[in-house]
């Protein structure tokens, strides 16, 4: 509860200088929009959107509903420094954007890449981790790879999931292979299990994680991982207020080694 005064105070006197007028009760009264920082605190809960298809990022476990991994713990733990209550909200990648802007929850969690096209329409934190695209393939298929020129030839079939990052990159990268999209909870690397495409690209940390799970898969040993972008938390465009909270929050966080931590426990060694 400390902690929580501590913030409502430091986000008072930063109004009161004029940097985040959001905040100040002078906005507020001419009809300025309240930060979700003020309605966390007020209903005492904290809304999360996540997918729960993106180990080891955010699982969700259907026999009890209940999510695990990297961004789940970071979750808690915002809530915990807030001191309110967590509620995860399921969402999708077609609709993650859609769900913060209409306030379906106060920020969305699930190893979300900062791409311009998102940062168009919402709001972005500090990011918090990295992430590259690399393509997996059947164990059995993998001598026929050793390149992302390997990869776009007419017998090759890309799948990804609609919605994601690595849909769009497909497009991009591939000019010859043929394209194929699924629909969550489908998922790429499922329809290269079902031999009904040949290759899935998807993050380092993503692939890492399907290559334990599913021994029959493998990296393509590409000469380097594409789209090297950032990681961050997904929020509402305009709410200043929150976002400079969540980059304070952030930032504190790393001097603390809590994400050092996480990487360990989660992602493994860096590099």
């Amino acid at each position: 509860m400390q902690i929580r005064r501590l913030f409502l105070a430091g986000i008072a006197a930063i109004a009161a200088a004029g940097t985040l007028a959001l905040a100040s009760p002078a906005a507020m009264a001419q009809g300025a929009p309240e930060s979700a920082l003020q309605k966390v605190l007020k209903s005492g809960t904290l809304r999360v959107g996540t997918t729960g298809d993106f180990t080891p990022m955010s699982t969700r476990d259907p026999a009890t509903s209940s999510y695990v991994g990297h961004d789940i713990d970071i979750a808690n733990a915002l809530a915990a420094d807030l001191g309110v209550k967590i509620e995860f909200v399921a969402t999708d990648w077609k609709s993650l954007i859609n769900g913060v802007v209409s306030d379906k929850y106060d920020i969305a969690m699930s190893g979300i890449s900062v791409t311009a096209d998102r940062a168009k329409v919402a709001g972005f934190t500090l990011p918090y981790t990295e992430f590259g695209t690399v393509p997996v393939v059947l164990k059995k298929n993998l001598s026929k790879y050793n390149s992302w020129a390997d990869i776009d030839k007419a017998d090759v079939t890309v799948a990804t999931t609609l919605g994601t990052v690595f849909d769009n990159q497909a497009k991009e990268y591939f000019k010859t292979a043929t394209l194929k999209q699924v629909e969550a909870p489908a998922a790429g690397f499922q329809e290269v299990l079902a031999g009904r495409a040949t290759v899935t690209i998807t993050s380092n940390v993503d692939a890492a994680g399907l290559i334990q799970r599913y021994p029959e898969l493998a990296i393509v040993p590409v000469e380097k991982a594409r789209a090297r972008r950032p990681a961050a938390f997904l929020v509402a465009q305009g709410d200043q207020v929150w976002i400079n909270f969540l980059n304070t929050w952030i930032l504190t966080k790393q001097y603390q080694g809590f994400f050092e931590g996480l990487q360990a426990k989660w992602l493994g060694p860096k590099g």
